[in-house]
């Protein structure tokens, strides 16, 4: 059985061929496909053989899980720092079902229309340092998967960057945002800023958070750097959420090292060859996870922007993210309503204390950030999609 070369087609994917083939009884020798014309090649063959469609393409490593709620397979991303750089792109992470639909297209011809975005790529630095060499790779993967774990879970939402899909080899493709921060509304809007463009600033963010929320992820690093402001009807947009983790993980420090095994707790001291020392008590086993219950995934959580930042997570002590992110909004909304930047003493932020006066003055929402900046454990407001505030409409036209 030989085979001959019948087409050659180059499909829409980077590198794919479709290559078809005619099976012959004989012993020929099929021509290299080095040979082929890249648009089409045909020999001569019996219309009536048998063809078997063949589809070469250049093999990235890839490793696959299947679950019981999805479709396709889902892509679980290996954890070496170079292997972003190769990113495949299997179904799970194209792009979502008519990702432009929302989206306007900035020109238009007869068979096309054009549409722009934003590519987001990692990038891994190296530094020598005091003869050592230093890389930020390990916080590269993780930002980028913690990010790409947002976007690839939420639903389409108003007030959260659209997700376009991902390119293989460069990064994931997200909606390009013509605007500016929350940071220079603020700095450019001192005097000009309504008390319903406030309410209205409010109510975007919260939806968008809670949004996010609802999905039991968090945003992790909310400053008014990371909320843009559109120039074109003032919609808010949250993006960045390279230091979102999931609310049903463990929270570590930032200097665990998660990929050693966990330290065995140690021993009280004893002084075991002596008549007046105890004996060592045995240790009680670990608590048995219940019958096909996934052990919880450990995730490091980090500080954000400062003062943004919740005062548990400097501590290193979160337990509750979204309840962080609660606590960064309620900084966010001190900000809003004085139409001016804080700051707080990073060492009397780690112990919840606040600058004397530092919530007078807020007419607009001074009970909410009293709130939003409790302890933790004292009583912090959650965010919940029911504290949207009344705003007067024709106050924004």
């Amino acid at each position: 059985m030989s085979r001959q070369i019948k087409r050659v087609t180059l499909t829409s994917k980077k590198n794919w061929w479709m290559v078809e083939f005619d099976e012959e009884e004989n012993n020929a020798t099929p021509p290299p496909l080095s040979s082929v014309p890249s648009d089409e090649a045909r020999t001569t063959a019996d219309s009536q053989h048998h063809r078997t469609p063949r589809a070469y393409h250049r093999q990235t490593p890839r490793t696959y899980e299947t679950t019981s709620h999805a479709s396709a397979p889902v892509y679980t991303p290996p954890s070496n720092p170079s292997t972003i750089f190769s990113f495949p792109t299997p179904t799970s992470y194209s792009a979502p079902p008519n990702p432009t639909q929302h989206l306007a297209p900035f020109a238009a011809g007869s068979a096309s229309e054009l549409f722009k975005c934003v590519v987001k790529k990692p990038n891994v630095v190296q530094l020598e340092i005091n003869g050592e060499m230093q890389s930020n790779a390990k916080d590269v993967t993780t930002q980028f998967l913690a990010e790409l774990r947002v976007y690839t879970t939420l639903a389409r939402h108003r007030n959260i960057t659209a997700f376009l899909g991902c390119l293989e080899n460069v990064g994931m493709v997200l909606e390009h945002l013509e605007g500016r921060t929350l940071y220079d509304v603020i700095c450019q809007q001192k005097d000009t800023l309504s008390r319903a463009k406030k309410v209205d600033y409010h109510n975007q963010l919260l939806d968008g958070l809670t949004h996010l929320h609802s999905y039991g992820l968090s945003h992790g690093d909310l400053s008014l750097l990371n909320i843009f402001v559109t120039h074109s009807s003032d919609t808010i947009k949250l993006y960045d959420f390279g230091r979102s983790v999931s609310a049903d993980s463990v929270y570590a420090s930032p200097d665990d090292d998660l990929s050693a095994p966990p330290a065995s707790p140690p021993l009280p001291p004893s002084r075991t060859n002596s008549r007046f020392g105890a004996p060592p008590q045995p240790q009680p086993p670990p608590i048995p996870l219940p019958p096909g219950a996934a052990p919880r995934k450990v995730e490091q959580i980090h500080p954000g922007t400062r003062p943004f930042s919740a005062p548990e997570i400097l501590r290193g002590e979160c337990q509750d993210a979204r309840l962080a992110d609660a606590y960064s909004f309620g900084m966010i909304l001190v900000c809003l309503d004085r139409c001016d930047l804080v700051d707080v003493k990073p060492w009397e932020q780690r112990k919840d204390k606040l600058p004397n006066g530092f919530l007078d003055d807020l007419p607009v929402f001074g009970e909410r950030c009293r709130d939003y900046l409790k302890r933790w454990d004292q009583g912090r407001r959650r965010l919940v999609k029911a504290d949207m505030m009344d705003v007067d409409v024709s106050m924004l036209l």
